[in-house]
């Protein structure tokens, strides 16, 4: 496997492993790239386009990762390492990680700032992984886990292309973005939640159907005017609009099956029990 820049959040969701794949099926040449639902930022971190935008409807990331870009990383380094000096954080220190969590939720003047105890926070969560509640507030349960040498390798790979590369960031629903001024070399890359999934960042319902197909006539609007898009998706999921689409799409748009974790698929198989990741391009 190639040397990919790995993001420093354990999303799920994730396409790092994928990478291999979905890399070389992208334009060899992408002015602008739109990762529009960024997540873990895997796949545009990866991207060499002129431009890079990390677009994600959850504010805290996005306030994350710019703020990973705009500062030095000795300093988020010194940072990260007072905050868990602070709250005594290690994989045993439960109280500790429920204090930090208590105050990154409740207090209006933070330890040190909120992007960092949100990072350290999701450092020592369960699986590294990020949720929020309807009220806004982190409620992650203790992971057993704390910030070691190979995720702070990680961490210092990923802010370096992260301020190597022309990245800007925003917060765009994606179908509520105007089709305004794109070029037939730029491409958006979608990489939706997965309708009907039972992942955290899904478990409040966040994704409906009526989100599935907003999202897919929006796809449709973009080749309608000669702009490039690719979507990520999973047919192991009872997506019925997502199949529809790809059926009606036929030689419009190529769909290309990639090895998940459980080999070649085809969403006409019968076994649908297995990952059936997809790519969907119209170029």
């Amino acid at each position: 496997m190639a040397d990919y820049i790995k993001s420093p959040l354990n999303y799920t969701g994730g396409k790092y492993k994928l990478l291999p794949q979905i890399l070389p099926l992208f334009p060899e040449k992408i002015n602008t790239f739109w990762d529009m639902f960024g997540g873990g930022f895997n796949v545009g971190i990866n991207v060499e386009a002129n431009k890079i935008i990390y677009n994600e409807l959850l504010p805290e990331l996005v306030y994350m990762f710019r703020y990973f870009k705009y500062r030095g990383i000795d300093k988020l380094l010194y940072e990260t390492d007072i905050v868990m000096k602070k709250f005594e954080l290690n994989e045993k220190n439960k109280n500790g990680y429920l204090e930090l969590r208590r105050d990154y939720n409740e207090s209006e003047e933070p330890f040190v700032n909120f992007e960092t105890e949100l990072y350290v926070l999701i450092c020592h969560s369960f699986c590294n992984q990020i949720r929020f509640n309807k009220k806004g507030q982190f409620n992650m349960p203790f992971g057993k886990r704390t910030f070691n040498e190979e995720m702070k390798k990680n961490f210092i790979r990923f802010v370096k292309e992260l301020q190597r590369k022309n990245i800007t960031f925003s917060l765009w629903s994606a179908t509520e973005l105007p089709i305004l001024r794109f070029g037939k070399d730029d491409l958006f890359y979608c990489d939706p939640p997965y309708l009907n999934s039972t992942a955290t960042y899904n478990e409040q319902g966040r994704w409906k159907d009526e989100d599935e197909i907003k999202l897919l006539k929006w796809l449709d609007e973009l080749d309608n005017k000669g702009i490039k898009f690719a979507l990520s998706n999973n047919l192991k999921y009872e997506n019925p609009y997502l199949k529809q689409w790809i059926t009606e799409n036929e030689g419009r748009y190529k769909v290309h099956y990639l090895k998940a974790d459980y080999g070649n698929c085809n969403y006409q198989k019968k076994d649908k029990s297995k990952d059936c990741e997809v790519l969907v391009v119209n170029y």
